[in-house]
């Protein structure tokens, strides 16, 4: 403890967040480096068809290699974001900020000039890393920079770039791809990266509490590995369009032991790394199954989406990228109204509508076919970062303010931990049932041609396109009959996606607690 200008002890975040003469110009620029590592869940999608071609224009990789450019980085962050935000209670939110900056920019200049598939699968993989580490500090720096309102404005707009990297990430990359090679996907990184680096140490002073609690390297451990253990089932999953492979069981279940034992380890040990009795708290834990059931139906539809606009509607990269803008706008524009929508009305009322419209949205969505008008499908876009908008923020802090400011590292991970993993639960899930139900709808289509073209052409409607292109126009009718089996998978996806929204919407509604206020510290 600290000495205030009275003589009353006050705790050192206090004491330290005092030293901050422009919190906002503080925020400014976490939030910059939060918006370039947050894109990178993202952006990379476009680059895919490019990579696939042979040197100089891309590198030539497999379809199991363009899967895993994503996939590495996905694993290496959502499984390591617990041992991200607990490093970051331990060393100083500040101090793991500069480290991931520092390893994010290296291994992004890295991606950029990487000469073979494989290379480039492992500078992903240390990228996630990096992001793993740096995200949950963003968001603790956040929760001593700023009080009370304040402080929910500042989660709103965390939220809003957040959600709306995603949307933004294939724009800057249609961008870049229009005029550059597709290193210039990672290589924009460094720039951004190089003046956070520069400026955080003058304008954000080290956030950590005096007393700190003794490390728990057994239950950190178990968390990584468990939830790595976790997703990789799960991207398996999605990779092999089945859940009932052994690549896919063995790594889930692997998890799952794993994650059991660190819930026990962590009811037993004296100083845990993640205190699990929190998830006692009903409003908590609503939050967060909440995220994870938003995201799963947002990554999921998302992924359809660019399948549609290039596929069915025959948009360029670029082209794709801006369709998707809406959803980055809408939610940046809601950002400022959510705090007084809160104030007014309660999270519950504000985030039961926010779900509410969401699902409302997908299930128009679902509606779309190869003729749409473009206007009302970018409406619908509209709508969904709206609803969002109205998500994020509330369910945001509720997990943030559960967990004492000495763990908001903690409180931060898990945060972006059920986020993440409710995301690569939708793309597995969402992505199967697509596969699935295409396979089944185009398989009359595709029955005049030979057996092992007709195996490939079924796998998705992209193989479709470059087979029968291949072949040539002697197969006119074939690609409108694939195109209307497509149209009739999507609007399955979607309207599965819609119900899970609607779930959470009845979830928050009925069981959402708002958080008791604590004595000030």
């Amino acid at each position: 403890m600290e000495p205030s200008s009275s003589g009353t002890p006050v705790p050192a975040s206090r004491a330290a967040a005092r030293g901050v003469r422009r919190p906002w110009l503080a925020f400014a620029i976490i939030m910059v480096a939060v918006l370039v590592v947050s894109m990178d869940n993202s952006i990379l999608y476009i680059a895919l068809t490019t990579l696939a071609q042979g040197p100089p224009e891309g590198l030539g990789a497999s379809p199991s290699q363009l899967q895993w450019f994503s996939d590495a980085y996905i694993l290496a962050y959502a499984g390591l974001l617990l041992a991200g935000g607990v490093m970051g209670n331990r060393f100083g939110h500040r101090r793991v900020v500069l480290t991931g900056l520092l390893g994010f920019g290296v291994f992004s200049a890295a991606s950029a000039v990487a000469s073979s598939p494989g290379r480039l699968i492992v500078c992903r993989a240390l990228m996630g890393l990096c992001a793993a580490f740096l995200m949950p500090a963003t968001l603790a720096i956040i929760t001593y920079l700023f009080p009370g309102q304040a402080r929910a404005r500042a989660i709103s707009i965390w939220s809003a770039v957040v959600g709306a990297a995603l949307a933004i990430g294939p724009i800057v990359a249609g961008a870049l791809l229009a005029h550059f090679w597709w290193g210039s996907v990672f290589l924009v990184n460094v720039p951004v990266i190089l003046l956070g680096l520069i400026t955080i140490p003058l304008l954000i002073p080290e956030f950590r509490e005096k007393s700190r609690r003794r490390f728990d390297p057994l239950g950190t451990l178990l968390g990584a590995a468990g939830l790595v253990g976790l997703v990789f089932g799960v991207i398996r999953a999605g990779d092999r369009s089945s859940w009932l492979d052994a690549q896919v069981l063995v790594p889930i279940s692997v998890g799952l032991v794993l994650l059991t034992g660190f819930a026990l380890w962590e009811l037993h040990t004296a100083h845990p790394a993640l205190d699990v009795h929190f998830f006692a708290d009903r409003g908590f834990t609503v939050a967060v199954v909440a995220l994870a059931l938003l995201f799963f139906a947002l990554f999921g539809s998302v992924f359809v989406m660019t399948f549609y606009m290039q596929e069915i509607r025959d948009y360029t990269a670029l082209r794709t990228g801006l369709c998707v803008l809406p959803l980055a706008a809408a939610m940046i524009l809601a950002a400022p109204m959510v705090p007084r929508g809160v104030a007014r009305f309660g999270a519950r009322a504000v985030a039961g509508v926010g779900m509410l419209i969401v699902a409302a949205t997908l299930a128009g969505l679902a509606q779309a076919g190869r003729v749409t008008p473009i206007w009302q499908f970018e409406a619908g876009i509209f709508a969904l970062g709206m609803g969002m908008a109205f998500v994020l923020p509330p369910m945001t802090t509720r997990i943030v303010s559960t967990l004492p400011q000495d763990q908001a590292g903690t409180s931060s991970a898990v945060n972006n931990t059920f986020r993440q993993v409710g995301g690569s639960f939708g793309v597995a899930v969402l992505g199967t049932i697509l596969a699935g139900r295409y396979r089944s709808a185009v398989a009359p289509v595709l029955a005049p041609l030979p057996e092992g073209l007709r195996s490939r052409a079924e796998t998705s409607i992209t193989a479709t396109r470059q087979i029968l292109t291949h072949l040539g126009v002697q197969r006119p009718g074939m690609f409108k009959g694939a195109v209307d089996a497509f149209i009739q998978a999507q609007r399955l996806t979607w309207s599965i996606a819609a119900i899970i929204t609607l779930a959470g919407a009845i979830l928050i509604v009925t069981t959402y607690r708002p958080l008791q206020e604590r004595s000030p510290l």
